[in-house]
């Protein structure tokens, strides 16, 4: 890209330029030895085009919405329409998180996203001995269809776009979503949303899974397949690398995990006998947003691209929907503090920046107290102001990928992009994510990043606001949101009612049913929406499944 003389001028100019610094530093040395990034890399004080030179405009950046798709998937970006404000909510009761989804639509969200909690996602009922004083705490309770019924009252499903971060028991949730949709009269065709529907990173990094491996990929492999027929704008998949960061990866680990799942779900597609383009453009991912404003950039841009490679080269894939990285933002969670909560509202607006700048296509951000407890009304008001604040008032969504071209940024990605190839690499030669997961790899190598990162903060080699620096004072916070123990003694009372009002006998027909086909090779989710629509539990579903499939059981991992 660049001429061979014109670098070697370059090169003679960095010398001069390095004399003349050396001979600052021996009167006014730099503020620390070594400058790092979020993952701990070293940064140059200066980068140049020396450090692009190799770089092909076409092969490496080309056109927006063009293959590699490193300068974003669509060809005028925000320009045309801005990223989808999906603020992730749920909490306590259905009827609770309903108030709080026509708070966020009034307030301006343009995308609901659902928290569920725990024994949701462990596909427990809120009367189960397991669910006991976890009911409605990190996010809603639903028990069943009448549960979801609720949640979604007087929310047009034609209207908006629904998100569930939902893994192990997603098949029987977006039935029920597809449920409450037919009784509102809009048919499943007209969905749009996504269900993350990613088990290995639970393996990894989360833990709220349920079936071993082999079942867990079939589950969802056979939504993939019904989706490509019955629900054609639903996003089958949010393969998520946020929650490897949360547990401490690095930048570059996150896309290279990421992606090695990412290709361990195509490829159980492609077993299953789907073709590429069938199920491929509806595949979407889920990444972080930490504080390293360029590095983070840098991450999308490197993964937008790396994705590209592997669909078209790996794959085969023809369809350009299939090559391009299309994915949500959520702010970081694990980058908040307890301390001076406020300055959380910082973090996120810089994070923020970071997702915007490299081209997120929806975004979740953070309320100042979720290091402490729930978002309050207040807080998640401000965090929704902010990203409509940069969308708005920042000039940053007026071009498409302003920071392409810049010499630290375009180094970044690549070095992103190439160390995350070496994660891929190392997997395909462990027999690929579910095997590496199975051997413990992945875990003990965000494990050894996670560790090294907490050493830097408690020697202070990393500073954090309020934390380890800049400390003051700080009364008992107040106006927090607390989820009250009787939720769950609510609902409770709601699944004795709802058992006592069913019609039985249809409830156990259909999972006889629902049984025989996890026996079978037969797509499952068919048999799971029917015994949805008799008002069957979300846990009486996932036993049946369970008592087939079995239980994952974690190795431990030294």
């Amino acid at each position: 890209m660049f001429e061979k003389d014109k670098l070697s001028n370059i090169e003679n100019s960095l010398d001069e330029y390095e004399k003349v610094t050396s001979k600052l530093l021996e009167k006014r040395p730099e503020r620390r030895e070594d400058f790092i990034s979020g993952s701990g890399d070293s940064i140059k004080n200066l980068y140049t085009p020396l450090d692009i030179e190799k770089i092909d405009y076409s092969e490496s950046l080309g056109m927006p919405g063009s293959y590699p798709y490193t300068r974003g998937v669509q060809p005028n970006m925000y320009r045309g329409k801005l990223w989808t404000m999906r603020m992730y909510a749920g909490f306590a009761t259905a009827e609770e998180s309903n108030k709080r989804y026509k708070y966020l639509v009034e307030q301006g969200s343009s995308g609901l996203s659902v928290a569920f909690d725990l024994p949701t996602q462990i596909g427990y009922d809120s009367d189960h001995s397991l669910a006991e004083g976890e009911v409605g705490k990190v996010g809603v309770a639903i028990d069943s269809l009448k549960d979801m019924e609720v949640l979604f009252d007087g929310i047009p499903l034609d209207k908006v776009s629904t998100s569930m971060t939902i893994n192990a028991p997603a098949g029987v949730l977006l039935a029920m979503y597809i449920a409450v949709a037919e009784k509102q009269g809009v048919s499943a065709d007209k969905l749009r949303g996504t269900i993350q529907n990613d088990i290995l990173k639970e393996y990894i990094a989360r833990g709220t899974y349920i079936f071993p491996t082999e079942p867990s990929m079939r589950l969802i492999t056979d939504i993939f397949e019904y989706c490509s027929k019955e629900v054609p704008k639903w996003n089958t998949i949010s393969i998520s690398g946020y929650h490897i960061r949360e547990a401490g990866s690095t930048a570059s680990q996150e896309v290279g995990f990421t992606l090695a799942d990412g290709i361990a779900y195509v490829e159980a597609a492609i077993k299953a006998g789907l073709k590429v383009d069938d199920f491929a453009p509806r595949l979407s991912f889920f990444f972080n947003a930490h504080n390293d404003l360029f590095e983070e950039i840098a991450k999308y841009r490197a993964a937008r691209r790396l994705w590209a490679k592997i669909m078209k080269d790996r794959f085969g894939a023809k369809n350009p929907k299939s090559m391009s990285l299309k994915f949500h933002t959520q702010t970081g969670g694990s980058t908040l503090t307890a301390q001076q909560p406020d300055n959380n509202i910082v973090r996120v607006a810089i994070q923020t920046l970071a997702a915007v700048l490299g081209g997120t296509q929806s975004l979740h951000t953070n309320s100042r107290d979720e290091a402490l407890a729930l978002p309050s009304v207040d807080s998640v008001r401000i965090a929704l102001r902010t990203q409509q604040i940069v969308a708005h008032e920042s000039g940053v969504t007026n071009t498409v990928d302003p920071l392409a071209g810049s010499f630290f940024v375009e180094s970044m990605t690549d070095k992103i992009e190439a160390e995350a190839v070496k994660y891929i690499q190392k997997i395909d030669d462990l027999g690929g994510a579910p095997k590496a997961i199975d051997d413990g790899y992945i875990q003990r190598e965000i494990m050894d990043a996670a560790y090294k990162y907490q050493k830097e903060i408690e020697s202070n080699d990393r500073i954090i606001v309020g934390m380890n620096q800049f400390q003051i004072e700080e009364e008992r916070p107040t106006g927090l949101l607390k989820v009250d123990l009787s939720v769950g003694e609510n609902q409770k009372l709601k699944l004795v009612e709802l058992r006592n009002g069913r019609d039985n006998v249809a409830v156990e027909k259909t999972l006889v049913e629902l049984r025989k086909v996890c026996e079978g090779s037969e797509n499952v989710m068919p048999y799971i929406l029917d015994a949805v629509k008799t008002y069957a539990t979300l846990g009486e579903i996932t036993q049946v499944m369970r008592d087939v499939f079995g239980e994952y059981q974690q190795s431990v991992i030294i």
